[in-house]
């Protein structure tokens, strides 16, 4: 009873077959159908390489929304080397709320050489060329997204040379947290000191002829450090070419939360502009000389985060690749098959035509022809 019941479902399960099997004798094969099966198949495996290449690749998907954090401190990376003595220059922030923030919170001064080694010079030749790319080609700021914590580090290599010339610069750099709010770093002569209506720096005991901002910004973030990304400032070079010369840069920062499979991190992108002038009160020019970076926070927070095509997609599109090409392919064959044999058939047509008509006396004509001829010599 079992196996009644056995043979009963298997052979159901026969009935359902929607891949019937047909008999090698009854299959046909020509020259044409295995051309074009060479071609489905050729096509079918360069698809699926592209398909798989596509499969490994990942791409950076953003999203926009409102920043509700206002509680929360800005930190303010700097590397910054500026063309005067660490004695005779002084670096803070002053915000909207009228609130400073001391160089001596974070940052340190340090002699330096303002000219470069040979080493150095190249790493900044090649950081001006990415930042020119980046200019042109604003995709491959996702490629840099992804290389984050992979690629090498884009701090200023140490001086490869032992040069006995004595330091003509200072190089100011470290960290500062600030409010979230609009505000006003700036390099500027004589250290700062507070005061009731804000603050003030000691440079009355520096000589005029003394002042020289020009400066190379070798680094300059908001928010978390993330070894790898280039930011819009660095490697930036300005040679002043007067005492009184004031640098202005005109700092948006957009909040940014970036996931990617090697790091998750809160870091800013900004966008900048930059203006530089020469003080001269006769002519109308005020100021004071320095290098003022005056920053704005965007009220949107920009969410980048790194995704990557599923399997079963990845299958799916595979299976219509297969599929799609097998079908087209076959329908092309037969209607291009149908279109031959058509012109072939008229062709064959074409060379039996009539030979001669015999007249009837009736009118009529035969136009058959003569199954066998009489020869007289």
């Amino acid at each position: 009873m079992r196996r009644l019941n056995r043979r009963k479902t298997l052979s159901l399960v026969k009935e359902l077959d929607a891949f019937p099997k047909v008999p090698e004798s009854y299959v046909e094969t020509s020259a044409s159908g295995g051309t074009v099966s060479l071609i489905a198949f050729t096509t079918m495996a360069l698809l699926t390489i592209m398909e798989f290449s596509v499969y490994q690749d990942t791409w950076m998907k953003y999203e926009y929304e409102v920043d509700k954090d206002f509680s929360s401190k800005l930190r303010i990376n700097i590397d910054i080397t500026v063309a005067m003595k660490c004695q005779y220059v002084g670096a803070d922030v002053l915000d909207l709320a009228e609130t400073m923030v001391a160089s001596a919170d974070g940052l340190v001064y340090e002699p330096a050489i303002f000219d470069l080694s040979p080493q150095q010079r190249e790493w900044q030749r090649m950081l001006q060329l990415i930042q020119s790319r980046l200019q042109e080609e604003h995709s491959l700021q996702d490629v840099i997204f992804k290389s984050a914590f992979k690629s090498a580090s884009t701090a200023l290599p140490p001086r490869e040379d032992d040069s006995s010339q004595p330091p003509d610069a200072c190089r100011i750099r470290g960290h500062l947290y600030v409010n979230k709010v609009a505000g006003n770093f700036h390099i500027t002569v004589g250290k700062a000191i507070p005061h009731p209506r804000g603050h003030a720096h000691l440079a009355a005991l520096v000589n005029h002829d003394s002042y020289n901002f020009s400066h190379r910004i070798d680094h300059l973030s908001f928010g978390e450090l993330v070894p790898g990304i280039i930011n819009p400032l660095d490697g930036t070079e300005k040679i002043a070419l007067d005492h009184n010369q004031m640098f202005q840069y005109f700092i948006t920062i957009v909040p940014t939360k970036l996931h990617t499979y090697k790091i998750s991190a809160d870091t800013h992108q900004f966008a900048v502009t930059e203006r530089e002038r020469v003080i001269n009160h006769a002519a109308g020019s005020h100021g004071v000389s320095g290098i003022f970076m005056k920053y704005d926070l965007s009220s949107l927070m920009v969410t980048v985060t790194e995704e990557h095509m599923p399997f079963w997609q990845f299958f799916v599109r595979l299976c219509g690749i297969v599929g799609g090409i097998f079908s087209t392919t076959g329908m092309l064959h037969g209607i291009g098959k149908f279109i031959v044999e058509i012109i072939y058939c008229r062709f064959r047509l074409g060379a039996y035509k009539p030979v001669n008509s015999v007249p009837f006396e009736d009118g009529h004509t035969d136009n058959h022809v003569p199954l066998l001829e009489n020869n007289t010599h």
